[in-house]
């Protein structure tokens, strides 16, 4: 195989035509003869390019102007921390509803902060599955609601969006965000680091509703404080320059295609071929009820721990790269991010049906 098809759950691959933008204009930005890392992040340039990422970003998942969108940075790890210091500030509690290890992870951090419940949403029968969600009898008790829509590591996806009545709800959507259409009003804020379907790791992108700003408890460090940051343009301190341009030329590049509606459709295309062919094999097995298969990050596995390990080595010698699964759950993953383009997914089935004719018992 002569092309490298990367299948990372993240950092994971970028669009090709961004790449190599960047690479043209690496050591000659806006005909600066420099590049867009060597600028001041204040400067006139670089205020009009990162002004015209928020206008790209707002009209390709039509957010409406009660949301303030930040450019920050720590990851969603950080934002782990600061959504509790900013919104756990008028009943001291909260609700996290656990579909898988980020999910728990975020409820974890969260204690640390104040009252936080938990429930388990997930139903482990024979296949994963997700459980009604219809919280309003209870939402009202807490100061919002936390849940992540895409958990890698499974490869869960929760497609229905979780009625809270009106009590916020956050949504970690670090794997699948800006990979389907949502309504943006349904949410007090969504949060997602870049290095899945934005752009390179380094920056994190916050997206919340105005009348949930300025509630910070008192000793909430200005970088996680978001009335400060939304005050300095996301930059009390010299931002992740390279990193914000890159995300505006992947905005830029997603509107080109036709927006999130035509990248949906593509999406759906290449989860729906692989799902497809892993139905009718009878050597790998996809463990997710098919209501809640991500479409982002699809799991598969043989069963048999050696034949995994084979099949990852030699599916890596013929250049389908990082198709290991997580360490938690084992087996096989591939990530379908939106720059994965549909040759890379044909691909792998046909190197599946291969290995399958070579190693069926």
């Amino acid at each position: 195989m002569t092309q490298v098809f990367n299948f990372s759950a993240g950092p994971a691959m970028m669009p090709k035509a961004v790449l190599e933008q960047a690479q043209q204009e690496l050591l000659n930005w806006q005909d600066q003869h420099t590049s867009v890392m060597e600028v001041s992040h204040r400067g006139k340039l670089f205020m009009e390019m990162i002004t015209q990422a928020e206008q790209d970003f707002r009209q390709l998942y039509a957010i409406p102007d009660n949301y303030k969108i930040l450019f920050l940075q720590g990851g969603a790890r950080g934002q782990f921390a600061a959504i509790p210091m900013n919104l756990l500030n008028k009943k001291g509690k909260a609700l996290y509803l656990n579909g898988g290890h980020w999910s728990a992870t975020a409820a974890k951090e969260a204690r640390l902060f104040g009252d936080i419940d938990e429930i388990d949403i997930l139903e482990q029968d024979e296949t994963l599955q997700v459980k009604a969600l219809d919280l309003r009898d209870i939402a009202t008790q807490y100061d919002y609601v936390h849940y992540c829509p895409n958990e890698t590591i499974s490869g869960v996806e929760i497609f229905d969006i979780p009625d809270v009545g009106d009590t916020p709800l956050v949504a970690d959507m670090s794997s699948n965000i800006l990979s389907r259409e949502i309504d943006i009003n349904k949410f007090g804020l969504i949060y997602a680091g870049a290095q899945k379907n934005l752009g390179p790791a380094g920056i994190t992108i916050v997206i919340v509703r105005e009348d949930l700003i300025g509630n910070a408890r008192p000793a909430t460090p200005s970088i996680w404080n978001y009335a400060v940051q939304s005050k300095s343009d996301s930059m009390i301190n010299t931002p992740p320059t390279f990193a914000w341009y890159l995300c505006s030329l992947v905005f830029k590049h997603l509107l080109a295609l036709g927006g999130v509606k035509a990248v949906e459709q593509r999406n759906i295309a290449k989860a729906d071929l692989l799902y497809q062919y892993l139905d009718q094999s009878g050597f790998y097995r996809n463990k997710v009820a098919k209501a809640n298969r991500s479409l982002m990050n699809v799991t598969f596995t043989t069963d048999n721990d050696e034949l995994n390990a084979k099949f990852v080595a030699e599916a890596t010698a013929c250049g389908l790269q990082a198709l290991k699964g997580h360490k938690v759950l084992g087996g096989m993953r591939a990530s379908i991010y939106n720059a994965m383009p549909i040759e890379g997914v044909e691909a792998l089935i046909a190197f599946m049906r291969k290995f399958e004719a070579e190693n069926r018992g």
